[in-house]
């Protein structure tokens, strides 16, 4: 029994849209010239908040648990100075020991109600803003020109919803955290400056050295980093590169060059990663040494006032736990710079995603195709081409009558994809009219033309997930008849149910467990059980044995009737019987007419077709 639940379906065809001026995104995770964007940059900041300002109740309940939180651990070293000279001192101004005891215990307790509050709000902040960002990338990118993705390296955009949402992510949860150090760094100065003027003043006295040791480390340490981002790049796109040709790698034997080549890229990663790892980690010994100046002054200068009774003991004591405290937001706060770095990087090149203009979009009041209209096609001096300057179809003039089979032939790249393309409107023409039904596509809705169009083509797409699956894929509500009278028809049931797991059998990545005649025959019952009023057939028996051909071209003279079927082809012998043949040649159209008058012409066609017959008879 077939499983008849409705898929779930994941595309992972996806591929990186460009910059503005033509330059490749994606091609390193930082160039040079994206210094300016490794820094903050407030547009980037206000574009993100539009994503955060949903939860700002949240987000203000988090901000007030970092405030306590910061509150809290300012209290504490002051709670022991009182228990301290509770216990050294009989001095009655003092709190009792039992109360000051009862009053830190709460602190401590209150201290870690607060830390978790705060670091669970931000944390689910933070999840829910990337949920909403990578929904809103899935869904632009559904709907963003071809034009645009068609000019990209494929695989690119999983680091843009991957590596750059997660470097933004980490960049929230940590912002508000940082927040919390600099509340806490300035609740221990004033307590410092509070209890002893002095003391405080000289305890201060190694922040300036922190600030040149600074100034000194920050153009190296963004030169540093900017390095291993753009060496870790270099290393994840050959890596995918290989994996995804890892057929053509073994057929060329090419392992042993192509790991040599890896291993160029991979140690100057790790060379550049090691750079990385020295620039984060030489704060941390500059705060230490600080540290140590810092506590060294409180206990020369100090335990010489406590010594004369100029200060009293448990001040002291709370100086060493304050200066002890006081540098680790500072070195928490020096490295969030690499955070942000990353953080205002990644926010660029998401943003610049969801910024991608989308060309092909309904126009307002946008005409539906409804199921009465015909589907008549015509094209009125029409041209078009796929970058500036450079036509690919040049004044084309066709009428394609409804219900009539109609063939497009002709040498590679003259244009036969591209106007089975135009029709679909997955681009607009340059100059001219794509009319259906009398109706310009750019007047009508882009859904009414996907339901009234079907296309299957050379090189089928087949999603995760079960056979079924991908034959629902273009109508999730079909039958179990309905599926099974559409692969009948092209002859794709009998080698599913004879799969171990018949129609539920799971697809492999890109079907990679079928052959690929079987891949074609499933999107070929796919299209078909749409029911399309307008058929398109891009090579679409190209990988399919003669033996299953001759099945589907029996078929086909069923399925055609009742639509306008629109069929490329090489193979000369496949399209015969086509109502009308349109010879195309560099973007015009040279000749149309049945076979045999295109043969008794001799010009173009009969070439090809004798071609196609020599090359037949040498197979």
């Amino acid at each position: 029994m077939m499983n008849m639940s409705h898929p779930t379906y994941s595309n992972s065809n996806s591929t990186v849209p460009l910059r503005e001026g033509g330059a490749r995104m994606g091609q390193e995770d930082l160039s040079p010239s994206d210094d300016i964007f490794s820094r903050f940059d407030s547009k980037i900041f206000m574009r993100l908040w539009e994503y955060v300002a949903p939860y700002r109740l949240a987000l203000s309940f988090s901000l007030v648990a970092i405030l306590l939180f910061a509150m809290v651990q300012v209290s504490i070293p002051l709670t022991i100075r009182f228990v301290v000279d509770s216990a050294v001192t009989q001095d009655k101004s003092h709190l009792s020991f039992n109360t000051a005891l009862a009053i830190f215990g709460t602190l401590v307790a209150l201290n870690f109600l607060l830390n978790f509050l705060q670091e669970w709000t931000t944390a689910r902040i933070a999840q829910e803003v990337i949920f909403n960002l990578r929904r809103a990338m899935f869904f632009h990118l559904q709907k963003v020109s071809l034009s645009l993705l068609d000019k990209t390296q494929v695989g690119r955009l999983m680091a843009r919803l991957q590596g750059d949402v997660n470097s933004l992510q980490e960049f929230m949860e940590n912002s508000i955290s940082a927040l919390g150090d600099l509340f806490l760094l300035l609740g221990i100065m004033i307590a410092l400056l509070a209890m002893n003027l002095k003391l405080g003043l000289l305890t201060l006295t190694v922040l300036p050295f922190l600030v040149f040791v600074r100034i000194i480390w920050l153009p190296w340490a963004r030169r540093v980093f900017m390095r291993a981002r753009e060496t870790s790049s270099a290393v994840s796109s050959v890596l995918a590169e290989n994996i995804n040709g890892i057929r053509t790698v073994q057929e060329s034997r090419r392992e042993k060059i192509n790991f040599d080549h890896y291993e160029i890229h991979a140690r100057e990663n790790l060379n550049a990663q090691i750079n990385s790892s020295r620039a984060s980690q030489i704060m941390v010994p500059t705060v230490d040494v600080l540290t140590g100046l810092a506590m060294a002054v409180i206990v020369i200068v100090g335990g010489s006032a406590v010594l004369n009774d100029e200060l009293a003991i448990g001040v002291m004591v709370a100086y060493l736990f304050y200066v002890q405290r006081f540098f680790d937001p500072i070195r928490t706060l020096s490295m969030q710079y690499t955070v942000l770095q990353r953080a205002m990087a990644a926010g660029h090149r998401i943003f610049e995603v969801l910024d991608l203009p989308v060309y092909i979009e309904d126009k307002p009041n946008a005409q539906v195709l409804t199921q009465a209209a015909s589907p008549h096609i015509e094209f009125r001096n029409v041209s078009f081409g796929y970058q500036a300057g450079h036509k690919v179809l040049h004044n084309i003039n066709l009428n394609i009558p409804e219900y009539s089979t109609v063939a497009l032939v002709g040498p590679t790249g003259s244009g036969k994809t591209s106007i089975t393309a135009l029709i679909h409107r997955f681009y607009d023409v340059w100059q001219g009219q794509v009319l259906i039904d009398g109706k310009d596509v750019r007047d009508l809705s882009l859904d009414s033309l996907g339901k009234h169009i079907g296309m299957v083509l050379q090189d089928p797409f087949l999603f995760s997930g079960t056979i079924l699956d991908n034959l629902r894929y273009g109508l999730p509500l079909a039958t179990n008849e309905q599926i099974i009278t559409a692969t009948k028809a092209v002859s794709a049931h009998d080698f599913i149910i004879k799969l171990p797991q018949g129609y539920d059998t799971q697809v492999g990545q890109r079907g990679r467990n079928l052959s690929i005649g079987q891949r074609q025959l499933i999107s070929f019952a796919r299209t078909l059980l749409t029911a399309p009023k307008i058929l398109i057939l891009d090579e679409a028996t190209a990988n399919i044995d003669s033996f299953t051909e001759q099945a589907i071209q029996s078929a086909l003279k069923v399925l055609c009737e009742g639509r306008t079927t629109i069929v490329i082809a090489h193979r000369l012998a496949t399209i015969r019987e086509a109502d009308l043949i349109v010879v195309l040649n560099k973007g015009s159209i040279i000749e149309q007419g049945t076979h045999n008058d295109l043969l008794n012409s001799k010009e173009l066609y009969y070439q090809l077709n004798q071609s196609s017959q020599l090359s037949f008879s040498h197979h």
